[in-house]
C-alpha cells in the first residue's frame, strides 16, 4: 500500500519565541513577502534604467533585439510557467500528506530550472562568438559598422538575464534543499511554511522573467 495514502498524525511546529503555530506561520510570511519587496525593488531600479535609455535609443534597442532569439525565449518563458505549477502543487502535496508527489513535484521544479539554463547557457555563447558583448566589450571586428553601438543594448542584457539568471540558479538550490528535507519528512500538514516561502521565491523569479522575455525579446 502506498504511504501517501495513509493519514499521518502530525504535531504543528512552532519555535520557542512564537505563542503558537499560527503566530509563527504569519510572521514567517510577512519576512518573506518583505524580502521579496527587497528584490521587486533591485529589479525595478534595473527595469527603470532600461526604459530610460530604450526611450532615447529605440532604434538600438530595436536592432539589438534582431540578434536575440524569441523562440528560445518563449520557450524558456513555458518552462518557468510549468515549474510554477510544479513548485504550486508541491505544496499542496504537502498539505494532504503526499510525500512521495511532493518529491516528484520539487524536483520537476529543479529540472525545469536546469533546463532554463541550459538554453540560457547555449544563448550566451552564442552572442560571444559573435562577438556581442556588453558595453565597451563589444567586439566591434565582428559586428556590422552599423552595429558598433549595441554594446549599451547587450549590457542591460547580461545584466538582466545574469542577475535573473543568479536568482534561478538560487531557487534550484533551495528547492533541492526542500527536496532533500521532504524526502526526510520533515514537512507535512501541520508543517509546511519553508515550502510556501521558497515557492514565493520562486514564482516572483518566474514573473520577473516575464516582463524581461517581451522587454529583451520582443522590443523590436
Amino acid at each position: 500500500m502506498s504511504t501517501d495514502n495513509i493519514k499521518h498524525t502530525h504535531s504543528a511546529h512552532v519555535s520557542h519565541h512564537f505563542k503558537d503555530a499560527n503566530q509563527e506561520y504569519d510572521a514567517g510570511k510577512q519576512g518573506i513577502w518583505l524580502f521579496m519587496v527587497t528584490e521587486i525593488l533591485m529589479f525595478g531600479a534595473v527595469l527603470v534604467g532600461y526604459a530610460i535609455f530604450h526611450n532615447i535609443y529605440p532604434e538600438m534597442f530595436a536592432e539589438g533585439a534582431k540578434s536575440l532569439d524569441w523562440k528560445l525565449g518563449f520557450v524558456n518563458t513555458l518552462v518557468l510557467i510549468f515549474s510554477s505549477f510544479t513548485m504550486a502543487i508541491s505544496i499542496s502535496f504537502i498539505q494532504k500528506n503526499q510525500t512521495k508527489n511532493a518529491a516528484i513535484a520539487l524536483a520537476t521544479t529543479v529540472f525545469c530550472g536546469a533546463i532554463f539554463m541550459c538554453i540560457k547557457y547555449f544563448e550566451y555563447t552564442h552572442k560571444f562568438h559573435l562577438g556581442l558583448y556588453p558595453g565597451h566589450f563589444l567586439d566591434v571586428a565582428k559586428v556590422h559598422p552599423e552595429h558598433a553601438n549595441l554594446g549599451m543594448y547587450f549590457g542591460f542584457y547580461y545584466a538582466m538575464t545574469g542577475l535573473h539568471g543568479i536568482h534561478v540558479l538560487i531557487g534550484m538550490g533551495l528547492i533541492t534543499w526542500l527536496l532533500i528535507r521532504t524526502i526526510r519528512g520533515d514537512f507535512h500538514s501541520q508543517y509546511w511554511l519553508p515550502v510556501e516561502g521558497v515557492g514565493i521565491f520562486w514564482h516572483i523569479v518566474d514573473l520577473i522573467w516575464i516582463f524581461l522575455f517581451p522587454l529583451l525579446y520582443l522590443v523590436g
